[in-house]
């Protein structure tokens, strides 16, 4: 492995660990959120914002990221973000309350600003013909944090279900969603320890006019050759000294800026807004929605994970040789491709409680069973349909408890094709818009702002990811499963035009040359 990728390669995989611990924490809560309803019986929009909440907390702290980054350094406010992990995983796992819990999350978010911190370091100590693979490296954690939690979801769900005494002595068996929650301050500590290694940024360095050891980190990374061609293009481009906040504040609002945030806020929202975070954060709901029963759904959501990280490869392994452009429009094709596949499966469904369905349901709750016989052998053709009439004779605790067995009992669907359209779904988003967007938002922009402007794009994203994730609970409840996919194809779509009409491409520039490219678009 030649100089230029192995140092740069050895602190990339030390900053994107951060990225593993978003994932894990973003998507853990797709098997603690059933758990956590029972137990703290939350309303629709409870559960929306359980799980929302981090996103709420990433919101406000993208608001300062980019300045704490440009103030501070990449590597101290990442120290940073690690102790926020660590600190949000185990008051998550301790919450004796459904506000408590919302706080400890909504501080597991605030790390979530780890999402423009770490590609902003790692694309800064890159070369530039191995950047797009190295910012890639990020996202690729960030799917391993996916499947991981999927993984130990299930295997803490098979726990709980099992007869050893030691699950019993630790309340594996009672306490499932803490184990889930809890296991993440494991990666976090560890994370935190290997930060305190990894050197400061040379561009942030020359930033602060820490000339002499922006040149020793440089030298560090690269050959000699490299090493000078890295200064030369740095030191074009930055004053030895750090621009006050409100300068910086007024060269992104500058007339040049406008076409780099026009494409930096398209990527945001498309990113969000096709309904990426909604599979990972309800996966096993929206199977369970399916009629495949709660071990099942564990299960196919464990081969969301496999799928994300296996496609993640594979955009990692093209980003430099195909381009950005080119793997956005390829994946915004299958996004919404597959969510008209979704959409269909779940329009063809029907819902029925048969007699046999009602003696069953007598045997545990005779009571509810009476409630239901007035919808018996009745068929509904459509989730909402059928859901509001289990609302309109059960009570909203009954509902709660018994909803996914009656929608498991009742529900005729091709599940294999909606598994299908999930899967290529995801498949899509890990070779497209997962990895590229944090590729080019790391290169679109100038070193004056680039935090800065990253982080207002940022909030964009976090913003748009909190409504999808809030309203989705309802949405399923309200429009149904059908209609909420369709919307989101529908996105991708407008997303695609976007794309084909405005986007540049980056791959094998220099930040530099790519800033110089871009500012003439606004003119």
């Amino acid at each position: 492995m030649n100089k230029a990728l192995s140092p740069s390669l050895y602190y990339t995989l030390i900053v994107s660990l951060g990225g593993f611990i978003f994932g894990f924490d973003a998507s853990v809560i797709s098997g603690a959120i059933g758990f956590i309803d029972v137990e703290f019986g939350l309303n629709d929009w409870q559960q929306g914002f359980v799980v929302s909440s981090p996103t709420l907390g990433a919101l406000i702290a993208m608001l300062f990221a980019g300045a704490v980054s440009d103030a501070i350094g990449r590597r101290k406010a990442l120290i940073i973000v690690a102790s926020l992990y660590l600190i949000s995983s185990i008051c998550s796992a301790l919450a004796p309350s459904y506000a408590l819990l919302v706080l400890a999350r909504f501080i597991g978010g605030v790390a979530f600003c780890s999402l423009i911190i770490a590609p902003v370091y790692i694309s800064e100590i890159s070369a530039p013909e191995n950047r797009g693979k190295m910012v890639s490296v990020n996202q690729l954690n960030i799917v391993f944090g996916f499947a991981l939690s999927y993984f130990s979801n299930y295997y803490f769900l098979q726990l709980s279900a099992s007869e050893l005494s030691w699950v019993k002595e630790l309340s594996i068996d009672t306490q499932t969603w803490r184990y889930m929650l809890g296991l993440e301050a494991i990666p976090a500590l560890l994370w935190l320890s290997l930060l305190f290694t990894v050197p400061r940024s040379p561009r942030w360095l020359m930033l602060k006019g820490k000339v002499d050891e922006a040149e020793r980190t440089v030298k560090s990374l690269f050959d000699e050759h490299q090493a000078k061609a890295q200064l030369s293009d740095i030191q074009s481009s930055l004053e030895e000294r750090s621009w006050p906040l409100k300068e910086r504040l007024g060269f992104v609002v500058a007339k040049s800026m406008r076409y780099p945030l026009m494409i930096g806020v398209i990527l945001a929202i498309a990113q969000q807004i096709t309904g990426i975070n909604v599979i990972f954060f309800y996966a096993p709901t929206i199977f369970e929605q399916s009629g495949v029963g709660t071990d099942a759904a564990f299960m196919q959501a464990v081969w969301i994970g496999l799928v994300n990280v296996a496609f993640t490869v594979v955009a990692m392994l093209t980003i430099d040789k195909w381009g950005r452009k080119p793997l956005l429009i390829i994946g915004l094709c299958g996004v919404i491709l597959s969510m008209s596949v979704c959409a269909y499966g779940f329009k063809q469904a029907t819902y029925q409680l048969d007699s046999e369905d009602i003696a069953e349901l007598r045997i545990t709750d005779n009571r509810v069973a009476a409630k239901l016989t007035t919808i018996e052998n009745e068929t509904f053709y459509s989730d909402v349909a059928f859901k509001q009439s289990l609302r309109d004779n059960l009570t909203e605790v009954e509902y709660d408890s018994l909803q996914q067995q009656l929608l498991n009992s009742s529900i005729t669907m091709n599940a294999p094709l909606v598994l299908f359209g999930i899967i290529a779904f995801v498949a899509s988003f890990a070779m497209s818009l997962g990895p590229v967007m944090w590729a080019m938002l790391a290169e679109i922009f100038p070193n004056q702002a680039r935090a800065l402007a990253i982080s207002l794009v940022g909030v964009v994203n976090s913003l748009t990811s909190f409504l999808v994730q809030l309203v989705f609970p309802w949405e399923l409840m309200n429009l149904g499963a059908a209609t909420t996919f369709a919307i989101y194809g529908a996105f991708a779509l407008i997303s695609l035009i976007l794309v084909v009409k405005l986007f540049p491409e980056t791959k094998g520039r220099t930040l530099e040359q790519i800033a110089e490219e871009l500012a003439p678009a606004t003119k």
